[in-house]
């Protein structure tokens, strides 16, 4: 079971701009959505709109491209 309280939204302001950018900054620095999402508790989709309000520039989905097998 998800660790997750129930809906809260921030409303505009300081606080809500602060949050953003603090996870745009541990984004870049290569942390994921879902891993940003598990460490404060909000929903992957709350982290992605807080993300696209702070500017975050997307990584591409998925890794690194599989080698073929030889």
């Amino acid at each position: 079971m998800s660790n997750k309280t129930p809906a809260r939204r921030l409303a505009p302001g300081a606080d809500r701009d602060k949050l953003a950018a603090d996870l745009k900054k541990k984004y870049d620095a290569g942390a994921s959505i879902r891993a940003l999402a598990e460490e404060t508790g909000r929903s992957y989709g709350g982290v992605h709109r807080l993300l696209e309000d702070a500017g975050a520039t997307f990584r591409s989905r998925g890794g690194a491209p599989r080698r073929p097998e030889s």
